[in-house]
C-alpha cells in the first residue's frame, strides 16, 4: 500500500523537475512573444515557484527563474 502523503511529494518533485526541463524553452516562448502557446497550468505553477512573475500585464523570469534557467542550462 503506498502512503497518500509519499505519493503527493513525489508527484510534486516529479512536477517540478519537469517544469525546470521546461523552463530554458518556456523563457524562449517568452522571448518570441508566443506566451499563448505555454499551458496556462504552467505558468501558474512557474508564479507560484517564483520562477516567473506577472509585470506590466506581461510575464518575465525573477532572479531564482534566472538561475534554475542557468542550472538547467548547465545540466
Amino acid at each position: 500500500m503506498r502512503n497518500p502523503a509519499a505519493a503527493a511529494a513525489a508527484d510534486q518533485a516529479a512536477a517540478r523537475d519537469r517544469l525546470r526541463q521546461a523552463l530554458p524553452a518556456t523563457v524562449e516562448l517568452l522571448k518570441q512573444r508566443q506566451a499563448d502557446r505555454i499551458a496556462d497550468t504552467d505558468i501558474d505553477a512557474y508564479v507560484a515557484l517564483n520562477w516567473l512573475e506577472w509585470h506590466g500585464g506581461g510575464l518575465r523570469l525573477t532572479i531564482t527563474g534566472r538561475n534554475v534557467c542557468a542550472q538547467a542550462a548547465a545540466a
